[in-house]
């Protein structure tokens, strides 16, 4: 009975740990050995407030949860030793940009790969995902950009529609003189 018991348990996390891979834009791996418990609840409380979650468990339930997912047999490969699966739900670059900060301050957190729609990223192109501003800058430079050429026409307009008033002016001056 205590066997099913524990059976179960495993396979209802494993559930949940490839939900977590499907429910999310992208997952990151990250190397945790040496790193202490006040760290890695800093490092928690900082993935959490731009929208990330850090999980621990056994390589062998990480590879049985990432066996079934788009990308996922490019990740086994990478799934051993001491690491921690960072997820991403909405804001990616975000998640990134918190996990690079924290592994430039703490060298026992090591960035080693992830996982984003689907194809797999090395430790550089999470870095260049790290440097993409968050989606609230990038709309605003967005609508910056598209507002632009509407704003110069407008000033084309009000210039010309001054230099007709002096125009007139003039001509009302000569013709007053």
């Amino acid at each position: 009975m205590k066997e099913w018991s524990e059976r179960n348990k495993y396979n209802s996390f494993n559930s949940d740990l490839k939900g977590m891979f499907t429910d999310n834009q992208a997952a990151f791996l990250a190397g945790f050995k040496g790193l202490d418990v006040a760290s890695m609840q800093l490092l928690r409380g900082k993935l959490r407030e731009v929208g990330g979650r850090f999980k621990i468990t056994k390589a062998r339930l990480m590879k049985i949860a990432a066996q079934d997912i788009d990308g996922g047999k490019d990740l086994q490969e990478i799934l051993k030793d001491q690491v921690g699966l960072v997820f991403a739900k909405e804001e990616v670059p975000a998640v990134a940009k918190a996990l690079a900060e924290f592994s430039k301050g703490n060298e026992a957190l090591q960035i080693i790969s992830g996982l984003f729609e689907s194809k797999l990223l090395d430790k550089d192109e999470i870095k260049f995902l790290a440097s993409i501003p968050p989606r609230d800058v990038l709309i605003a430079q967005l609508l910056g950009t598209m507002q632009a050429p509407v704003s110069s026409f407008a000033r084309l307009l009000n210039k010309m529609t001054v230099r007709l008033l002096y125009v007139l002016k003039q001509i009302s001056e000569k013709e007053g003189a």
